[in-house]
Formats: C-alpha cells, structure tokens, sequence
C-alpha cells in the first residue's frame, strides 16, 4: 500500500477515475478497466486512511457519526469482525466460505441509497432492491382507464390487455474489494466504510452502462435497445434504435419529440412526466450547453432552459454525439445480493501486489418497460440557441359589449336572458340579493348601479321597497362600444 499524502495528491479525482471506468466499458479495455480500478481503489484506501488518521483520537460514536462514518448495528459489526478475521488467515479462501455470518441486508441497502443520491441517473429510473429473481407486473399503456358498466368479458378482456408479467431474468455484476492489511486493522466501521464507497462506485459504474446501453446478452436491456413485440433478438442481443436527428431544440422540435412519447406501443395516450435527457458530459459543454443556456434581462444566464421540464443529466457512458430521451420511470432496474451477500476471495485479478482482492456478487437486470418510453438522439449537429426579435403587429382590441350571463341572485328575470335583449323585469321579497354579470369578451369592464349609485359586480344590492332600477353597463376592450342592460326590480 504506497505512503498516504503523496498517492492522494497524485492520483486523479473520483469524477476522472469515474469517466475513465465508463469508457473503458464502453471500448471493452480489460487493460483501461483494471488501470482505472487500480486508480479507484487506491483512492477509496487513501481517503479511508486519512479519515481515519483525523479521527483515531475521537473514537466517540456521536463524533464518527458527526464525521460520516455510519454507526453499524451489532450484526453488521459482527459480519465485518469475522470477516476480517478469515481474510487475515493463510488460506482466506477457504476461510471465507466457512464463514458463519453474512452481509446484513442493511449494508446494500445503505449501497442503494447512495446510489441514488450520488448517481442522478440511478435515483431517477424506476431502481428497485432485491433479494432474488422476481416477476413484474407491467402496465403497457401507461395510461389505463376504469370502465362503467357491467362487468362482462369485453372489459375483463380490455382490463387484462393493459397489463402483463414480465420475467426479469437476473444477470450478475461483480464487485472486486482489493483489501490490504493495513485496512484491516482499522475495525469494523472503516472497513464498511470502504467496502460499501467501492460497492457504490462499482455498481454505479456497471449499472449505468447497462442501463443507457446494455444489450441483453447477460446484462441489462439499455435504454437505447428496441423492446416489446415484434422485435428480433440475435444471440441474446437487442437491436439499437436508430438515432433521431436533432440540430435544435426549439418548441416545435422539443414537441414532436414529446409527442412520440405521449403515446404507448399500442396506441394509448399516456401523461408525459419525469422526463431525462441524457449526454456525454464533453457534448453537455460543447452542444447542450450552448444550446439551452440564455441571457436573462438581470444580466445573469440561464442553464437548461428547455420548453419543457426535462432533467439533463450527465454519463460518461453515452458516446459522443448521442442522447438518451425519455421517460425516466419507464425503465426498471432490480438489483441484489447473492448468496444472502457473502464475500469471496478471487483470484480473477493480479494487479496489486499488495493486497488480497475479495468479490461480492449482485444479481440484477434493467429493462425499458415499453419500446417507445426512449428515443436516441444525434445530438452531433446540435446548433448553440439564437434570439430572433420579431415586430408584430398587436390584434385590434375587441368590440364586443354584450354579456354572456346576468345573475340577480336566484330571481327569475323576464324575459329569460340573452345577450342581444337590454331590457328586463325581476321581482323579489328579500332585502338584498348578489348580482353577477359575465362578459362575453374577457376585456370588456362591466359597472353595475342600483337607483344611480354603483356595486362591485359580484355583490349584493340593497332594494328598496317598490321598484328599483338595476343598471349593468359593458364597455368593450376598444373603449368606445358600450352597451347597457336594464332591470326593473320590483321589492314587496
């Protein structure tokens, strides 16, 4: 294990060891992958080591918490205590597979919830925990209405159209822990704090290739695969969907591209939500950026001004020139442990010299549940946004004086109301009664007297005893065209 202070100041960031992991899965470079987990490893060890050099002198619980270090529970504590004994042994290997305890679900579950709050792409999809194979039922149409009626076999028929089972078939996605000595020796909450920051980086790496571009073949259908009926799979190997171009993102562009995913494979309307766009983070600076970023009137710029709400995220995974767009929650992910989560030692890789390398295994797969949730953008002639200032000429205000509805509370006005007759006649025993006059333009004003004295239309109107003359008098928007309605309230 190199000295602390330098290999930190010399390795790269998390962030580029990151990128570095994803592309070198994107090319299949065993030889790029092994560097870039040297690198992540090594980074992950440091910044333990150093954590805990700053804490050795303040072992009480309420600081570690304080500092980030979780609190185990006494089986988690148990499971880290007698695993790091077996690694300590001659034979680990051995020692490991008679181990009498195993991961607390407890410490993937803490996996999962970092995941989904470090890695945007993961915390928005439909990302579930678990345990082993399971059966999804799926909602096809995404937008399912209940029907009236007698239940009969035409609707039990049209009910069960809109769901189906879908088998997710589990894949596996290793996660190598290089583990030295020395990390050992730190206890049981340091050596969770590291298994589970290398078990986070691990899957978030792996899962999010998978996720944006698996292609079946004993990995996850990505988002950017044809699904659903109809499509032919080779070897185990979905088709990719053909790229759509896009040089623009104006709203009438943005709106066709919504459109296609307003509607379900098999025809049902379905509401637009929780939408992603997804880039290589270089093509986010280079063409996404440009191309959604504007001068406020402040003098301030606006990032990811979009004509509707959209979530850009950002993957190393995504080549360069492509884009992921879709429904964020149309894509199902399960993942889990195996073997109720035991560790094992591995000799798959020989890399570090100064460190045991251990596996832990997770099963998991991820599917988009339609074929039309996700589109693939080519996003390499994307244009940066431009203002064009347009001189329009304002609409002629309109001339329409007339009401739509006259209301004096629940009397019955003679004759009946219409808007082209001015002239009315009402009787009433009440003291008051609400006048509610609407305009047949929303820019006409409208002022109502009682006897000449004017109310706020909407309010009652105090009668007198005999007859009372109501006045509503309606002024179109163009200021000039008025037109006056007259009622003749009679109080007994």
């Amino acid at each position: 294990m190199p000295m602390l202070s330098n290999d930190l100041r010399n390795n790269p960031g998390l962030e580029e060891i990151r990128q570095s992991m994803q592309s070198a899965l994107a090319a299949n470079d065993s030889e790029k992958f092994s560097e870039a987990m040297t690198q992540l490893v090594t980074h992950m060890q440091g910044e333990t080591l150093r954590q805990f050099e700053e804490l050795r002198e303040e072992q009480d619980a309420a600081v570690l918490q304080s500092r980030g270090v979780r609190q185990l529970t006494a089986q988690e504590r148990d499971f880290y205590q007698k695993a790091a004994d077996a690694m300590r042994s001659k034979n680990p290997e051995q020692a490991l597979a008679n181990l009498d305890a195993v991961m607390p679900e407890t410490v993937v579950e803490s996996v999962f919830e970092e995941l989904e709050a470090s890695h945007p792409l993961l915390g928005k999809i439909d990302f579930m925990p678990t345990g082993g194979a399971i059966k999804m039922i799926m909602n096809v149409n995404g937008y399912q209405k209940a029907e009236w009626g007698e239940l009969c076999e035409e609707i039990t028929k049209e009910m069960n159209a809109g769901f189906k089972a879908v088998n997710t078939g589990l894949c596996k996605l290793s996660a190598f822990f290089p583990i030295c000595n020395a990390m050992l020796d730190l206890g049981p909450a340091w050596l969770d704090s590291y298994i589970r920051r290398v078990l986070t980086e691990m899957i978030a790496a792996g899962l999010e290739y998978g996720v944006l571009l698996g292609d079946g073949n004993d990995a996850p259908i990505g988002m950017n695969r044809q699904v659903g009926a109809g499509v032919t799979v080779t070897d185990g190997v979905y088709p990719e969907k053909a790229a759509i171009q896009v040089t623009d993102f104006s709203v009438a562009t943005f709106g066709n591209l919504l459109s296609i995913l307003a509607q379900s494979p098999n025809g049902k309307s379905r509401p637009v939500t929780d939408v992603i766009l997804v880039v290589n983070p270089q093509d986010y600076f280079q063409k996404v950026m440009p191309a959604t970023t504007i001068l406020a009137p402040d003098g301030t710029y606006r990032n990811n001004v979009l004509p509707y709400p959209v979530s850009v995220l950002q993957s190393a995974a995504l080549p360069r020139g492509k884009a992921i767009f879709g429904l964020s929650k149309r894509y199902f992910a399960a993942l889990g442990s195996a073997k109720a989560g035991a560790l094992e030692y591995s000799d798959h890789l020989k890399f570090l010299e100064d460190a045991r390398v251990y596996r832990a295994k997770l099963y998991g797969n991820g599917m988009p549940k339609d074929n039309n949730a996700f589109l693939v953008l080519d996003i390499s002639g994307l244009a940066p946004a431009t203002y064009k200032v347009t001189q329009v000429t304002a609409p002629a205000p309109s001339g329409d004086a007339a009401l739509s509805d006259l209301r004096i509370g629940n009397l019955s006005l003679s004759p009946a109301f219409a808007a082209a007759t001015t002239t009315y006649t009402a009787a009433t025993a009440n003291a008051t009664n609400t006048v509610t006059a609407v305009p047949a333009n929303a820019g006409a004003t409208i002022s109502v007297k009682v006897g000449g004295k004017e109310i706020d239309n909407g309010s009652a109107a105090a009668w007198a005893n005999g007859a009372n003359t109501l006045t509503v008098t309606v002024t179109a928007a163009d200021g000039e065209t008025v037109k006056t309605y007259t009622v003749t309230v009679t109080k007994s």
